[in-house]
């Protein structure tokens, strides 16, 4: 059997933000505005910080006014409330986004909703939530990385994915539920399966695209791939790799590439796969806030 073809989301992304930067110009040049993105994190979590250092690195390449807030651990519950509320009121900031996960004694649930949905770049809110699920894209902030599996699977297959067979195999808030939305939305037949679907191999071999979004580590087989299928491996874990020492380890997906590419037809690595579009999709939020904030006419969506 061929190998799969690899969807190199590193490239992908790249290209992403090459236009956004682009369409970042034309609209500083159209307002003398910037698109202005506010990143909170709160506390020390050395994986937060990575992220938010990306998003900044990210936003700032694009040509965007960004700003971080880092605050202690022990920053109270009304004290963050209130600093969301002083972004949603700054006519600078065009996005906000409040890193998760926050310390226990915070309601992350409370936060998020705070944040005015026009602002909401991450799509947590649920206005945004149930714009999605209602198909209004036009007026709703996706959640970044189902857009940017999106648009993976776009470049892959092409603009139309009229009538494909889709399974997600994960049904979270962040990725299960709105990717499922996602691929309604652009007529494929979805469905949604879990870790307590009945005879999930078998949902998962008739699929033409598979999403697996599960948390688990390599949980989806390579004889579970329909032979030609396109795979979207959104999971990120670290897993023990002895073979490099015997405290080290390495990243893996939800889905057993090195089995997988033998059956699939085009499959993402992990890493270098979703993970990069996730950032590219922040910036591509960032930017189409600024332009619904400011009454600038939308360009063509991204995906």
């Amino acid at each position: 059997m061929s190998q799969a073809t690899l969807i190199d989301g590193k490239a992908i992304a790249a290209s992403v933000r090459a236009e956004i930067t682009a369409r970042a110009a034309c609209l500083l040049a159209e307002t003398g505005r910037q698109p202005g993105l506010a990143v909170v994190l709160v506390g020390e979590d050395p994986a937060s910080q990575v992220y938010v250092r990306n998003k900044d690195k990210a936003a700032a390449a694009c040509g965007f006014h960004s700003v971080k807030h880092s605050l202690p651990a022990d920053t109270s519950e009304t004290d963050l409330l209130a600093l969301v509320e002083t972004l949603n009121a700054d006519d600078t900031i065009h996005g906000i986004l409040v890193q998760l996960p926050l310390p226990r004694h915070i309601d992350e649930s409370k936060v998020l909703r705070l944040i005015r949905p026009e602002k909401d770049v991450d799509g947590f809110h649920p206005v945004n939530v149930g714009l999605l699920s209602i198909g209004d894209r036009e007026s709703a902030l996706v959640p970044c990385t189902p857009a940017g599996s999106l648009v993976l699977l776009k470049r892959t297959l092409g603009p139309s994915l009229a009538g494909l067979d889709a399974v997600v195999i994960g049904r979270s808030n962040i990725v299960g539920k709105p990717m499922a939305q996602l691929l309604l939305s652009e007529s494929c037949t979805v469905t949604v399966a879990h870790s307590r679907t009945k005879d999930l191999v078998e949902v998962v071999r008739r699929a033409d695209i598979v999403v697996a979004a599960v948390g688990r580590p390599e949980m989806v087989r390579g004889d579970w791939i329909k032979p030609g299928a396109t795979v979207i491996d959104v999971g990120i874990n670290r897993v023990p790799d002895p073979s490099r020492g015997a405290d080290a380890t390495r990243l893996v997906g939800d889905v057993a590439f090195a089995e997988a590419a033998v059956h699939a037809g085009a499959i993402t690595p992990v890493p270098g796969g979703v993970g990069p579009m996730t950032i590219a999709m922040l910036m591509a939020n960032t930017l189409t806030a600024a332009r619904r904030l400011l009454n600038v006419p939308a360009e063509p969506d991204l995906f």
